[in-house]
């Protein structure tokens, strides 16, 4: 079956399945003394600055909660959207293994802005306030829209204009940098973002994740902090050379790029079917109501996930392997259930 699901569903890029087949060869040194990642860490410094140290780890949440200890004392806070996946999709880790207290906000688009984020800044200094410390934005949020340079930007300087650090959870950024027609560098160190969780699995990585710091006094500790997360692999080869391969050539862009056409051509397709779209699709994310008695009878065959029972809200999700195929079978099936079902 293919799936509208998630990006994760979606295989691995041949060209990472190379590269992981090339560094599965003889031995090599263990926990990244290994020449895959010195060269992975010379290509994401070329990617993003010289400033970038990358640190390797298994998956999203755990690039979240390291990049979030990394930031914040447990008494300390992190500010997120009420929508944000640490807190809703990650089981409470950030929070449980950081010991900073998560702090929602609720957003009509699933994006921060300084006016949402300021009453939240209160309580310096006294012993019985959590302490803010930490904005934290998704980028593709997690409702599929998407930050411009702009609002990055004004966000970091709010921050840090407390004395706070912005971290970028970009699980999608690739995404995001392509529906801006940026590079993921002028989305994120260069609008002042302090500590990213870069991702590759969601675009045609096996398990390539990152937390990137562009601070130098939260890289200090993060190879401790890694290893205390359960997120320093033994065999670090077979992470990091997914990385080189994945961003060798542009590849990381042109993958997200059809993830993208396709859900512009998705979401086009369901247009002329009069679907109710309930965010614009800024990348590679839809999301629109449909009758429960449909979407019990589609699923069947093009797997997706329910967003909001109560509203009949769905998700769509393209991916870097996602096909125009893919999209007209769906349609297909779709309209012959709206056909049937009026």
């Amino acid at each position: 079956m293919r799936s509208f699901g998630s990006d994760n569903n979606s295989g691995v890029h041949p060209k990472i399945m190379e590269a992981l087949m090339l560094a599965n060869s003889d031995h090599s040194l263990a926990y990244g003394d290994d020449l895959w990642t010195e060269q992975a860490i010379a290509d994401l410094k070329a990617c993003f600055g010289e400033n970038a140290e990358p640190f390797f780890v298994f998956n999203g949440t755990g690039a979240n909660v390291c990049a979030i200890r990394a930031c914040c004392r447990p008494w300390e806070s992190v500010i997120c959207a009420k929508s944000a996946h640490i807190a809703v999709d990650e089981c409470g880790a950030p929070g449980y293994l950081s010991g900073a207290a998560v702090k929602e906000i609720d957003t009509p688009n699933g994006k921060l802005t300084p006016e949402l984020v300021k009453p939240q800044l209160h309580g310096f200094g006294f012993e019985h306030h959590s302490q803010p410390k930490l904005i934290y934005i998704s980028q593709v949020s997690e409702l599929g829209t998407v930050y411009t340079t702009d609002e990055i930007r004004a966000l970091a300087d709010f921050a840090h204009s407390y004395g706070m650090y912005l971290h970028m959870d970009g699980a999608r950024i690739a995404n995001a940098a392509v529906a801006l027609g940026k590079t993921v560098k002028e989305i994120s160190v260069d609008c002042g973002v302090d500590i990213l969780s870069f991702g590759g699995t969601k675009n045609g990585c096996m398990m390539a994740e990152s937390v990137i710091s562009f601070r130098p006094e939260l890289a200090e500790n993060m190879k401790y902090l890694r290893k205390q997360s359960s997120q320093l692999c033994s065999k670090m080869r077979y992470l990091s050379a997914q990385f080189s391969a994945y961003v060798k050539d542009g590849l990381l862009y042109r993958n997200a790029q059809n993830a993208n056409d396709m859900a512009k051509l998705l979401r086009a397709e369901l247009e002329t079917l009069g679907c109710e779209f309930t965010q614009q699709t800024d990348a590679n994310t839809l999301l629109l109501k449909m009758r429960p008695e449909i979407a019990d009878e589609l699923v069947k065959n093009h797997f997706f996930y329910v967003w909001d029972e109560d509203t009949n809200e769905i998700r769509f999700v393209t991916s870097w392997d996602t096909t125009a195929q893919d999209i007209q079978e769906m349609i297909t099936d779709l309209k012959a259930l709206l056909s049937s079902n009026k």
